[in-house]
């Protein structure tokens, strides 16, 4: 029977179980769907658009080369099902499982009523370490590992084209003519999509440029060269985690053979962080998936009410315009959001700082802050997203509060003002000592250096030291109370980490039980 292997986010052929399965069963139809409402979704950016467009490209001259070219489509995804079942008759479907947004997950919904409606056998296969129906979270690090061990699936040696059948008027026959509009541009300096791109960076990490990648990921001076850089690959699955995987413990394995004195020193310490990550990377996409409502509410019910969680009142308007724009009158913060804006990427540490400082010092609610962030990430991933965001908004009720000091950052990140310079042209000419605190510059140094505070760049909004201490006793105070820890104990049992060696026993209060809920760290996953 024939199989319409239905690719979304798993834009390659190789480790590819659901092409793989089908291409030994019998004739096979590819497809991919332009999907309106996920391109029109808050969520979804024109950089998203252009990575995957580049990235269709490549999968198109593959999967014509194995013999089955791949067919793109615009339109809703189960009108396109009915279109084919009516030109091909009965077939099954076959895709990836996805965690993706409530908009995809809502269309998941549709097209599995649909297939019952209209008689088709839809396979969904794993892939990544995400468990699907996942009732208790022990034991998943090791089913984790389990999984990531199978052997990787080769590409088939061929597939088999289905039978002609009369083109559907939804079929997209130039994907760089295809008129899709969005809110804002494409990013400038983004980068670009395809399988041989995420290869090669997979390739060049592994072999040396992720050498000093572990203490190097934190300064956005050096992570943009030394981390990976696979995030957005590993979002749009033009490179399986559990490729990379295999490829990581192939090098550790090389390195381990040498004699030590002859191993890049650093290595094996960085591929180490590295597997972490690969690891986290599912830890977080399996906490959407077995509770999709945190895209939209606290994962932790507690701390609900403890923000604004209506529309945003004119204060906080003006204060989130600040942010997104970049004017927030603190450099770092500023520079982060500019090398956002013009690449679509930033490290992780400077992640969690932006989402910090609009949750702690601007006290703004994270679902405002995380769909606008989710369309400057090029590499956004809807399982990370939203459990890494409200735990640096400080309402998961089981991980450290973390609230990241933006001038501290800058000195720590940027000891000499690099970075800040250069996605803050208009601070260049400011003093060192002042370059991280303008607005402390007396007005003759303003004068001098051409930078009038206020007039040339913002005062600060907010006094951060005093907005920082607010939400750091607001929030201590509400985890004290009982309710809040109870519902720490639910939240942990459902979403809680496992591993021991990334966990530990808080520090019991005198005359206080044990607790049952390990403190767990604030776990940085790097973002690429």
């Amino acid at each position: 029977m024939l199989t319409v292997v239905w690719f979304k986010r798993d834009l390659r052929v190789s480790d590819h179980a659901p092409l793989a399965a089908a291409a030994l069963r019998g004739p096979v139809l590819p497809i991919y769907v332009i999907e309106p409402e996920v391109f029109a979704a808050p969520d979804f950016a024109h950089q998203h658009w252009g990575f995957i467009r580049e990235s269709l490209h490549e999968l198109q001259a593959d999967l014509a080369t194995l013999g089955s070219p791949l067919a793109v489509y615009h339109g809703e995804i189960t009108h396109i099902l009915s279109q084919l079942k009516a030109a091909l008759g009965t077939f099954v479907l076959a895709s990836h499982e996805e965690t993706g947004n409530d908009v995809t997950f809502q269309r998941d919904l549709r097209v599995k009523r649909w297939c019952a409606n209209a008689g088709i056998t839809w396979r969904e296969y794993r892939q990544h370490g995400v468990v699907r129906g996942l009732r208790i979270r022990d034991q998943w690090a090791s089913r984790w590992d389990q999984h990531m061990r199978q052997l990787l699936i080769p590409e088939p040696e061929s597939v088999t084209p289905p039978p002609p059948f009369a083109t559907l008027t939804e079929q997209v026959s130039d994907l760089d003519q295809l008129a899709l509009s969005f809110r804002q541009p494409d990013k400038p300096h983004r980068q670009r999509g395809g399988r041989a791109a995420g290869v090669d960076l997979l390739i060049s990490f592994l072999e040396g440029r992720g050498q000093h990648y572990r203490r190097a990921m934190s300064s956005p001076l050096s992570a943009a060269d030394e981390c990976s850089r696979l995030s957005p690959h590993f979002a749009y699955g033009t490179v399986s985690i559990r490729e990379a995987a295999h490829a990581l413990w192939a090098r550790r394995s090389a390195l381990l053979a040498m004699p030590a004195e002859e191993r890049p020193p650093e290595m094996l310490a960085s591929l180490k962080s590295f597997e972490s990550r690969l690891h986290w990377h599912c830890h977080f996409m399996q906490k959407l998936e077995s509770e999709p409502a945190i895209e939209f509410r606290n994962v932790h019910r507690g701390f609900d009410g403890v923000r604004n969680e209506n529309a945003m009142t004119d204060e906080e308007r003006a204060k989130f315009r600040a942010w997104a724009r970049g004017e927030t009158g603190y450099p770092m913060i500023d520079a982060c959001m500019k090398m956002l804006h013009a690449t679509g990427w930033i490290n992780f540490r400077m992640r969690a700082m932006l989402v910090s400082f609009a949750s702690y010092q601007l006290w703004l609610h994270w679902r405002h802050t995380s769909v606008y962030l989710a369309t400057q990430f090029l590499d956004y991933e809807p399982g990370i997203h939203y459990p890494q965001v409200q735990m640096q908004s400080g309402v998961t009720g089981i991980n450290t509060i973390r609230i990241y000091n933006p001038v501290k950052q800058a000195q720590d990140q940027d000891p000499d003002g690099v970075f800040v310079r250069r996605w803050l042209p208009v601070l260049a000419k400011v003093p060192d000592e002042y370059i991280f605190e303008p607005w402390t510059m007396p007005p003759s140094v303003q004068d001098d250096c051409g930078v009038v505070i206020g007039r040339d760049y913002p005062a600060p909004i907010v006094d951060h030291l005093a907005a920082a201490a607010f939400a750091r006793e607001t929030l201590w105070a509400l985890r004290k109370g009982d309710g809040v820890r109870a519902e720490a104990q639910r939240v942990y049992q459902k979403h809680g980490s496992r591993n021991p060696a990334r966990e530990g026993m808080p520090k019991r209060r005198k005359g206080e039980a044990e607790s049952k809920v390990p403190a767990q760290i604030s776990l940085d996953f790097e973002a690429g």
